[in-house]
């Protein structure tokens, strides 16, 4: 059985997201492990910490519940809101197959901006891949 790993936030519900899952699970049974950076939740200028990880949980709890609903196994995890200390965290001790990076379209995606990708080919020794939301599901958010 394959075992993935997958990153996101805000793109967690995105239908390009869904289409990874979906491809990876007719490729035969798998595994997904969630890994949700606990990324601030800001108003203006503040942000709260118990507001955020409630946002992360309820992200969390939704995709898992969708890759059970199609027949997947799925847990996961609130990570650091480092998308790659979250990865790095949650690869230690753990198999995996594959990394699904779910992202924003560039120039709206934080994490392309931060060369999330690259940095993540550099720093675990297991292929990723980038699934990015359509732009009108950006405009959405």
């Amino acid at each position: 059985m394959r075992t993935y790993l997958v990153v996101a936030n805000r793109t967690l519900a995105s239908p390009a997201l869904l289409a990874a899952i979906r491809e990876r699970l007719a490729r035969g049974e798998a595994t997904f492990h969630v890994v949700v950076p606990a990324t601030p939740v800001v108003h203006r200028m503040t942000w709260d910490e118990d507001e955020t990880r409630e946002a992360a949980e309820r992200r969390l709890a939704g995709i898992v519940g969708t890759i059970r609903e199609l027949g997947g196994h799925a847990d996961g995890e609130i990570g650091a809101a480092n998308p790659v200390d979250a990865v790095r965290d949650a690869v230690r001790g753990r198999q995996v197959d594959e990394i699904l990076v779910s992202t924003l379209p560039e120039g709206v995606s934080r994490w392309l901006g931060q060369d999330v990708p690259s940095k993540l080919r550099h720093a675990v020794p297991v292929p990723v891949s980038v699934v990015t939301a359509t732009p009108e599901m950006a405009a959405s958010l």
